[in-house]
């Protein structure tokens, strides 16, 4: 026991086992809708269901446990959800493009991905981040987290006239998620250890007797990953026309997973001068888990913003994120358990987590406007887009622009110069896809 508390720092940390392992548990609950969601969504471009569930698991505990055991960070990776989706209904539906070359698409990216790593360019970028823009991307996750559980939570619904109105307040399912948030809150004002898996717990167990949820089991045998296992198609893949798509994957892949890497981090206190420690090694967990995932059979694995619940929970070491590894490697043999929490229940978790992260706004120079609006648009179009990296991607156009437009362009480090310009280019060239 003390040889895990010194490897993993836990007296510098301030942490337990107890803690790390509840906000493992945490985290996990947040984000287990993936084991389910992506095979459905990669399932609508012909790849077997079965197959990808089981490579969902398996990427998902691998590049958790990367993160855990060799960066010492609470962060959770698993296939992200955005990429999934363009993968399934733009590359294979809308360009005909077989679900075996968009897999070698993927793992292309990720080739990429593993040298811009490797050679410590993503490293460079991520340090030369301003910090406006640092503190615009935390809060940013922040409102993203947000519109994502008052959707799941069924008190934000879609409207065609306005885009979103608010949802049937009598519903069941929303009912107890309003029930679960001020649950949370209380609890946790209170100081109650453990308050969010609380929360989540505690709306589920309601779900059987007021929002029609049913068990279905606890245990069932892993279905075979043979049918999407090696199964990508690298050179169809290379063909004319691809590039856009490869371009697209790296892009996103590289400020998804470095945004939420930088906002996660940031709200569990873990910058140092505004850096990370040990950055190349988280990194190199989710580079590495792309590859892994395209071998295995499903799309682009990066780290999640969900894992900021588990921060919340006390979570500060690598161990939270083995705790979420573990659970998601039990899944392939209790998936029916790991499906009875529904998404009403984590919403509130959510929810409060969002809330708290809007308060990064406040170490902002509000009296520089060249500072302020690419940090409020960083974070307006996170969700407003439905996608962290398209709010980097504004946030770094508008801060060189507008350093340029006033006269302080030598305020503007090169890295952001070069950003900026490829995001142009993304934008212009290839679209908003």
């Amino acid at each position: 026991m003390d040889s895990i508390k010194r490897y993993f720092g836990f007296d510098e940390a301030g942490t337990t086992l107890r803690t790390e392992v509840l906000a493992g548990l945490t985290t996990f609950l947040t984000m287990a809708y993936i084991i389910f969601v992506n095979p459905a969504i990669l399932g609508d471009a012909g790849m077997p269901k079965d197959a990808v569930f089981v490579a969902t698991c398996i990427v998902a505990a691998l590049a958790t446990l990367i993160m855990g055991l060799y960066a010492n960070y609470p962060i959770a990776c698993a296939p992200g959800m955005g990429l999934n989706a363009y993968f399934a209904y733009t590359v294979v539906k809308g360009m005909g493009f077989t679900w075996q070359a968009a897999l070698g698409a993927v793992f292309i990216s990720g080739c990429l991905f593993m040298v811009v790593t490797l050679f410590r360019v993503r490293e460079v970028i991520v340090n030369g981040i301003p910090h406006s823009i640092r503190v615009a991307i935390t809060a940013g996750i922040g409102l993203f987290l947000a519109i994502i559980s008052l959707k799941s939570a069924g008190v934000v619904v879609g409207n065609p006239a306005t885009l979103v109105t608010l949802g049937d307040l009598h519903n069941a399912h929303t009912v107890l998620a309003i029930i679960g948030f001020f649950a949370i809150v209380t609890l946790d004002c209170l100081k109650v250890r453990g308050a969010i898996l609380i929360g989540i717990v505690g709306v589920t167990v309601l779900s059987f007797f007021f929002g029609g949820n049913q068990f279905h089991g606890v245990f069932s045998a892993p279905p075979s990953i043979s049918p999407t296992l090696f199964h990508l198609d690298i050179a169809g893949a290379l063909k004319t026309g691809v590039l856009n798509v490869i371009l697209v994957f790296f892009l996103v892949e590289l400020f998804d997973a470095t945004g939420t890497l930088m906002g996660v981090a940031n709200r569990a206190g873990l910058l140092v001068e505004g850096k990370l420690h040990r950055l190349n090694r988280a990194l190199l967990a989710d580079s590495s888990a792309i590859l892994a995932g395209s071998l295995l059979g499903t799309s682009s694995t990066t780290a999640y913003i969900e894992s900021a619940s588990g921060v919340q929970a006390g979570g500060r070491t690598g161990v939270t994120a083995i705790t979420v590894a573990v659970l998601f490697l039990a899944c392939l043999f209790v998936a029916p358990l790991a499906g009875v929490v529904p998404p009403y229940a984590t919403a509130p978790a959510l929810l409060y987590v969002s809330c708290l992260m809007l308060r990064e706004m406040a170490d902002l120079p509000w009296d520089d406007a060249t500072e302020v609006v690419p940090a409020a648009l960083t974070a307006l179009l996170m969700p407003f887009t439905y996608s962290i990296a398209n709010g980097v991607a504004f946030g770094f156009i508008s801060y060189a622009g507008l350093k340029l437009l006033t006269g302080r362009a030598r305020q503007v480090k090169l890295v952001v110069w070069v950003i900026a310009a490829v995001f142009l280019f993304r934008f212009f060239y290839l679209g908003s896809e």
